[in-house]
């Protein structure tokens, strides 16, 4: 006897859209967990009882602020036990501020290692860069470190790259990881660059720079000056000279008189014109020959700091032999150094440099016309030069975690949009065929 089993047209659909919300669950996770791993490192150590002391360093220092726009890093943290004993104690005891800071800066790895590429490193050992390379205050490449592993115990060593560097640290253990973003790693003292001058930063008398002044006198930046007086956020700038320095970006005379007819600039209220000032300004001190070098060639502004990270970032970049700028809308290229003494670096710029927050298309700073470009301007995308750990002849499984802040997530983002609307495809032909 044929047995007839009838199936109700209920049941595919509710199948349909219990697969549906799976999807969209899948989803929601995949973007919180995205979300929650742009931590940034002060913020993670307060977890960490035994690292309270390295912390409340890095805060006093100033050097916190620099370590929350830095991606990828591994951080060389020192537990307050190791922290609180002789050689380390004697430098936080009697070192100034400013001295201490560029200590803990060159415990700022600018390259990601997981635990497993510390276990992968040649015996040769691997050099990498530091936040202390960056600021223009060292000699050579004692900016940078050189990790080796001892392939019989597999210690994990960190000195300077200097013959019979007297100074060297030993991993203790892995703190915190965050891929492929940050890492941080407990180290049995305090750092110290070869050739580094502890003095150095107590013996050098204030700058007192006026950057008004020294604009007059570098010729074809009265526009700027005048600006700048009359917003007032040159004091500002001023101010901000102590710790890691700035670095200021001026346009030229020339290039305020090449602005598109559309671009209102001095039409803009009192608060985005000083925003677009702020624009041209790093919160860190670069000469020339850092910034051809620059090892994450997207950098925040002093505009960024006023408005949340990710936002008014300039990308800097090597290309045709100069240094290039690009901000999205614009790309200027480096044309003169106008000044250059630690801790501050002006250089004169080819176009002014418009953040395209405000000059973006249907902006309030930009005046629209049928069939013209937001700014008349075509930008290419710079070429990105290799960075200093990458050319280093490493090739290891960290040397490809070297991109620029973004740059992963971004292919992260179109690979995961590709796969749902695949999936959400997938889910309605099964359940039009449950249904049919």
């Amino acid at each position: 006897m044929a047995i007839s089993v009838s199936i109700s047209h209920i049941t595919p659909i509710t199948l349909f859209y219990l697969l549906l919300l799976l999807l969209l669950s899948s989803t929601i996770t995949t973007t919180t967990t995205t979300t929650t791993s742009a931590l940034n490192i002060t913020s993670i150590l307060s977890s960490f009882q035994n690292l309270t002391s390295f912390s409340s360093l890095l805060c006093s220092t100033s050097v916190a602020p620099d370590l929350t726009r830095r991606d990828p890093v591994t951080l060389l943290a020192v537990p307050n036990s190791y922290l609180s004993t002789s050689p380390s104690s004697d430098l936080t005891r009697r070192l100034p501020p400013s001295s201490l800071g560029d200590i803990l800066r060159y415990h700022v790895l600018l390259q990601y290692f997981s635990w497993s590429d510390l276990r992968q490193i040649p015996p040769s050992g691997v050099l990498v860069t530091t936040l202390l390379q960056t600021t223009g205050r060292v000699h050579s490449n004692f900016g940078a470190v050189n990790i080796t592993r001892d392939p019989l115990t597999n210690s994990i060593t960190i000195q300077s790259p200097a013959p019979f560097s007297p100074s060297n640290v030993t991993v203790l253990s892995l703190i915190k990881t965050l891929p492929y973003n940050i890492t941080i790693l407990a180290v049995d003292s305090l750092l110290v660059p070869y050739d580094f001058n502890l003095l150095a930063s107590e013996t050098r008398p204030p700058l007192g720079l006026n950057i008004t002044k020294a604009l007059i006198d570098g010729h074809n930046f009265n526009v700027a000056a005048s600006m700048l007086a009359a917003s007032g956020v040159v004091d500002e700038f001023e101010a901000d000279e102590g710790g890691a320095g700035i670095t200021l970006f001026v346009p030229t005379d020339d290039a305020f008189g090449d602005l598109p007819g559309n671009v209102k600039l001095q039409s803009l209220p009192a608060d985005k014109k000083a925003v677009v000032l702020k624009f041209h300004v790093l919160h860190s001190y670069y000469p020339l020959g850092s910034l051809e070098s620059i090892v994450n060639p997207v950098q925040p502004t002093l505009a960024t700091e006023d408005n949340g990270a990710g936002s008014f970032t300039l990308n800097i970049s090597r290309v045709n032999g100069s240094v290039a700028i690009d901000t999205g809308i614009v790309q200027a290229s480096v044309t003169q150094t106008v000044f250059d003494q630690n801790p501050v670096a002006i250089f004169g710029v080819s176009k002014v440099l418009l953040p395209r927050e405000i000059f973006g298309k249907d902006s309030a700073g930009v005046t629209s016309k049928p069939g013209n470009a937001v700014v008349g301007t075509t930008v290419q995308p710079p070429e990105t030069s290799p960075s200093p750990e990458n050319s280093a002849g490493f090739s290891g499984p960290a040397s490809h975690l070297s991109s620029p802040p973004g740059f992963r997530e971004e292919i992260t983002s179109k690979g995961g949009r590709y796969r749902m609307q695949s999936c959400i495809v997938t889910v309605c032909c099964i359940g039009l065929v449950l249904v049919v």
